[in-house]
């Protein structure tokens, strides 16, 4: 969807006027709404929840945040839609679906590009961190931070997976990103993309044989209920990526921005320690439903890929950032 069809179809949002100014008294403030799909009990949302509190304290109230979680106002894809326009200030989102804003995303989903979550953060958290989120501008998107989203992984219905060959003949989801499409290729199995929020009742029916992802999101989505092997193959580390509309981000003063940044930088902190918390809480929930967890051995997996490294060698600025990225210490 362009721009012009978002403004033409998003005409009655923009009039709700995302960045508030509200007087108290004699007092006035700034509100910047945030929304996202995710529950109340997801160690992101608690994140965001932390942001809002530090920025209100830090900016003794002028600027304060908003948060509408659960799919309030809209899907992921429509939060991003109203926050181009600027009708909504902050979202989060999969680093895998940005992937058709910036190709530098890419790279974040390959197979083992990240040797640990040490290594991802130093990443992330450094220059070529900064590099990719703000390599979106053009499209009205400034990423702010990176949310850990953990290690995705293997979940079937009734066939474990302990080496790449058992995907062979199994459709499983994947998000729609052409990294992930391309992962599962290569390891045999047969991609099959599917909404979040369709992909409950899709394992239930036999649509798909089973589908990736982190501990938190296969414990709270409840496909555990359907899917009795988890195998801990850690193919992929995608974090999320917490966006601001450029159009809001410019309407901040250079104060205001530098208490966001600040706020932003405690919530990445914060989200960490839940993370790991909800990792394992999560793992030990399923593992009590009657899942069986398994931990097969990486190194078959990450062989069958690397053939996926070899495809961009004619890329010059993606190939370079592959390397980049491996030789960060």
């Amino acid at each position: 969807m362009n721009i012009a069809q978002i403004l033409k179809i998003n005409i009655p949002a923009i009039a709700l006027a995302v960045l508030l100014t509200t007087c108290s008294g004699t007092e006035k403030h700034k509100t910047l709404k945030l929304a996202h799909s995710l529950d109340p009990t997801h160690a992101v949302h608690k994140a965001m929840v932390y942001l809002a509190e530090r920025l209100k304290e830090k900016s003794g109230g002028q600027l304060q945040i908003e948060i509408y979680p659960s799919g309030q106002l809209g899907s992921e894809q429509q939060c991003v839609e109203l926050l181009q326009i600027g009708s909504l200030a902050i979202t989060k989102i999969s680093a895998a679906v940005l992937e058709s804003f910036n190709e530098d995303y890419k790279v974040l989903g390959l197979p083992y590009i990240f040797r640990s979550k040490e290594h991802a953060n130093k990443v992330l958290d450094g220059e070529i961190g900064e590099e990719i989120l703000t390599g979106t501008e053009k499209f009205w998107i400034r990423g702010l931070c990176f949310y850990d989203a953990g290690s995705r992984s293997f979940y079937t219905i009734d066939k474990p997976i302990e080496k790449p060959d058992d995907l062979k003949g199994l459709k499983i989801r994947v998000m729609k990103s052409i990294t992930a499409v391309n992962m599962i290729k290569t390891m045999g199995g047969s991609p099959t993309p599917i909404s979040w929020g369709e992909l409950y009742t899709a394992l239930q029916s036999g649509v798909v044989d089973g589908a990736e992802n982190n501990p938190p999101s296969f414990y709270l989505s409840h496909h555990y209920e359907v899917c009795k092997y988890y195998s801990l193959d850690e193919h992929t580390m995608v974090p999320d990526v917490l966006i601001i509309s450029s159009i809001v981000w410019k309407k901040l003063n250079d104060q205001e921005r530098k208490w966001l940044k600040e706020a932003v930088k405690e919530s990445v902190i914060k989200q960490r320690m839940l993370w790991e918390e909800s990792e394992k809480e999560s793992l030990e929930a399923v593992e009590k439903a009657g899942v069986t967890i398994l931990y097969p051995d990486k190194e078959p997996f990450m062989k069958k890929v690397e053939s996926i490294y070899d495809s961009y060698k004619d890329d010059e600025r993606l190939y370079s950032l592959i390397q980049r990225i491996r030789a960060v210490e």
